[in-house]
């Protein structure tokens, strides 16, 4: 290196790339402020000589900020919003939609954005508490490069819940500034993480379902394939499953049972009423006395998250099925839009205001010592048993 020193400085990052320190100062804070050639370039240093900002670097533009950024999964890009023209009454439509269409209109599913809130509500509270503001992003995935070009520029460090960042990207901003990954189980990223116990979690909740051993048939509606929360909770779920079958096996049941049918969903609402409307049309003309086609609906439904299970509900009430007697639903979150659905819904509660809190905590540590082992949190998470899959007696 230019300098001899054993760790690469702004300086040779400035030397290799033959531009200015205030230059690659601007293309780590503010890359969009620069020419992509020139940017390209400084980068392309950077990854050459295993350049990492240290807090003093990063300061280069300025003090401390007392902000802290928190990226937020993007929301789907919707059709744009028309100029306003001049006044005009109210109008009125019968907006009487399908929970399905509502849902689908949400972009988001609509209880999602209740998890994110109380995410934000506990890393609010703990940045204000230790004298930071909190700079809140979620942009489109075709904005968020962007995006966390301008938001990393502005921030001491990140809170960055998972899925939110591609691992390259993820890699390339916690170059500039610390960054928490929160509910992310994966280790690919030398990173302090705050996860809740997804596994376990599910594996208890779905140990609990089959404690009645009338439940000889469950369908488990999973999230995204590239999900670490599914993955987790999948791995829980089949846990249970051999527990199960291990335990009833004993007691001269079949090998199989539970028998299990496997959905794949994406934790919409929609996807929930979607794939409880096939169960519903493959059971085809099914009563409670179970006279029916064949293909029973199953005794239990178990969904990787609340906004699933909340399409269940949706679409099980609609077909007069009834939740628990017939069909037992649980989720798995703790949103609050369970405790108020009819029936109340089963799941599992994450503490997801602790999630913001712990996090916030956590970046803050990292700030005051950058060389710190990195962190692992695995917080606990609560099962609640409520009347859409009440504890067996």
């Amino acid at each position: 290196m230019p300098n001899g020193e054993l760790n690469p400085t702004v300086y040779d990052v400035a030397a290799r790339s033959g531009v200015s320190i205030a230059t690659v100062s601007r293309v780590l804070r503010r890359p969009d402020e620069v020419r992509p050639e020139t940017a390209a370039k400084v980068m392309d240093a950077v990854r050459e000589l295993g350049y990492v900002p240290s807090a003093s670097a990063r300061g280069l533009a300025g003090r401390r900020t007392q902000v802290i950024g928190l990226l937020l999964p993007g929301h789907q890009e919707g059709d744009p919003v028309p100029d306003p023209g001049p006044a005009t009454p109210p109008r009125i439509r019968d907006d009487r939609a399908s929970a399905e269409q509502a849902a689908e209109e949400s972009g988001t599913g609509g209880p999602v954005n209740l998890y994110y809130d109380e995410v934000i509500r506990g890393a609010e509270g703990e940045a204000s508490e230790q004298g930071f503001a909190l700079l809140i992003a979620a942009g489109t995935a075709s904005h968020r490069e962007r995006l966390v070009g301008e938001i990393a520029g502005r921030v001491d460090g990140l809170v960055v819940l998972a899925a939110t960042l591609g691992d390259e990207l993820l890699a390339r901003t916690s170059t500039r500034v610390p960054v928490v990954l929160v509910a992310d189980s994966g280790d690919e990223h030398d990173l302090d993480h705050v996860v809740v116990d997804n596994e376990q979690g599910m594996r208890a909740l779905v140990t609990e379902v089959l404690r009645d051993a009338a439940v000889r048939d469950i369908a488990y509606i999973a999230g995204p394939e590239d999900s670490p929360d599914e993955r987790d909770r999948r791995r829980g779920f089949d846990r249970a499953i051999d527990d199960a079958r291990d335990d009833r096996t004993e007691f001269g049941d079949a090998a199989d049972s539970p028998a299990v049918r496997i959905l794949r969903g994406d934790f919409s609402v929609a996807s929930g009423r979607r794939l409880a409307d096939r169960l519903l049309a493959e059971a085809g003309s099914e009563t409670e006395s179970d006279a029916g086609s064949g293909v029973r609906l199953p005794d239990a439904i178990v969904c990787s998250n609340d906004q699933s299970a909340l399409g269940v509900l949706q679409s099980l009430t609609a077909a007069g099925v009834d939740v628990p007697g017939r069909v037992r639903v649980s989720g798995f979150d703790g949103v609050e839009a369970g405790r108020f659905s009819t029936p109340r819904l089963s799941t599992v509660r994450q503490p997801m205001a602790d999630l913001g809190r712990i996090a916030v905590r956590t970046l803050l540590r990292r700030l005051a010592s950058p060389d710190a082992p990195r962190q692992r949190v695995v917080l606990p998470v609560e099962v609640l048993l409520r009347e859409s899959a009440p504890p067996h007696v």
